[in-house]
């Protein structure tokens, strides 16, 4: 932790850059112009970074010591669509991108992009019209099956349509249609990774303007295909030995966590994180006087998950901003936005957790880590009976 009173986030930049990039459609597979927006930011705080193939930002915060180092990771993907089929009557059926209900789907504008324009529609339901279909409308099954894209052009058939250059596999961003209250709620789709996205580049630009070293080097990484899986599995340097994913907290019932407040996920379904970082993590909101929560995500993936899959021996914690609807008409708070970026920082600012992950090949038992305590190791209640005294009875 830095010596000094930690600096303010500035909520303004924060605010702005959530809504500059909600205004960028990035559903995965088609993120290049959010990766260009993050790369000027970048540039602006004077962060150098990299670019891999397929478009992951990796940026470099140098610190006294260069290894172990350590990644955050935020992406910059989006959950979508593409056209599956271009129908007889000019409709159009949708594919999902990412994993989604066609319920939060129904009734939203979108922009679909064709190889060389944009064309602008509404998803609707396959009974749309409450006047022809009356009760009908309330029977049909919630599936992508039946919604389709109603595009604003002159299309009676499909020969219409293939003559706008409308194409299977064209991409179809959903608005996001932003509204930030006076309350302090922020209501808009994809939230999910971009307040995340925000709440970084605020935390990165607190560390800029503090003047303040950074004990190890940090990796933030901005990536392209969390919402399919992949994320950050190709993207992290071989000797970060510590990994936070930065995502959204699902509030909901059965949940442990509120809009207002920061996640610390134990578990998701890949299963648990890091028992040492999630616990530096803990301790470090409770030095920073942030009030936190520990959760449990059920149906859920991150980056840090696909970067285990993908083999790398690090350690995984999950920071998440507190939203309610995820995956559909998302709501976060300013204050969990701001305490986020506060978490971020003091973490930034703290020593690796072990000092000996510098080195995993010469690791040795005298400086693994140790989850129980010696006098904590707890005897059972109901002792097993000495062998002879069984045998003895047998007789």
């Amino acid at each position: 932790m830095p010596a000094q009173p930690m600096p303010a986030v500035d909520l303004d930049y924060l605010q702005r850059v959530l809504l500059e990039t909600l205004a960028i459609p990035s559903p995965t597979g088609f993120t290049d112009t959010l990766v260009r927006y993050v790369a000027e930011r970048l540039d602006e705080l004077g962060v150098p970074y990299e670019l891999t193939r397929r478009g992951t930002l990796r940026a470099t915060l140098k610190g006294r010591q260069a290894s172990p180092d350590r990644a955050i990771a935020v992406h910059l993907d989006t959950i979508g669509a593409c056209v599956r089929e271009i129908k007889a009557n000019g409709r159009l059926s949708l594919a999902p991108v990412g994993c989604w209900s066609s319920r939060f789907a129904e009734g939203s504008r979108v922009s679909l992009f064709t190889d060389h324009t944009v064309l602008r529609g509404s998803v609707l339901p396959l009974l749309a019209s409450g006047h022809a279909f009356n009760t009908q409308v309330d029977e049909l099954p919630v599936s992508w099956d039946n919604v389709e894209l109603r595009l604003d052009a002159n299309i009676d058939n499909a020969a219409d349509a293939a003559a706008l250059g409308i194409a299977v596999g064209d991409v179809v961003a959903f608005d996001p249609l932003p509204e930030f209250s006076d309350s302090g709620h922020i209501s808009s789709r994809h939230l999910d990774d971009k307040a995340g996205v925000a709440a970084l580049l605020a935390a990165i630009k607190m560390h800029q303007e503090s003047g303040l070293a950074l004990p190890i080097d940090c990796h933030p990484l901005f990536t392209v295909t969390e919402e399919i899986g992949s994320g950050a599995a190709g993207a992290l340097p071989w000797d970060v030995s510590e990994f936070v994913g930065i995502d959204i907290a699902p509030v909901a019932e059965g949940q442990n966590s509120a809009e207002r407040q920061v996640s610390i996920a134990m578990q998701d379904s890949g299963g648990p994180y890091d028992y040492h970082l999630s616990r530096h993590l803990l301790r470090l909101a409770e030095r920073s006087g942030l009030n936190v929560r520990r959760d449990v995500f059920r149906y859920y993936h991150s980056d840090a998950q696909s970067a285990v899959t993908a083999g790398h021996d690090i350690r995984t914690a999950l920071l998440a901003f507190g939203c309610d609807a995820t995956h559909g008409y998302e709501r976060t708070h300013i204050d969990s936005l701001r305490d986020l970026s506060q978490l971020l920082f003091a973490y930034l600012h703290s020593d690796p957790v072990f000092a000996s992950d510098a080195a995993p090949a010469e690791a040795s038992l005298a400086t693994f880590a140790q989850q129980l305590e010696g006098d904590a190791q707890m005897a059972n209640d109901t002792q097993v009976p000495p062998l002879t005294e069984v045998l003895g009875k047998q007789r």
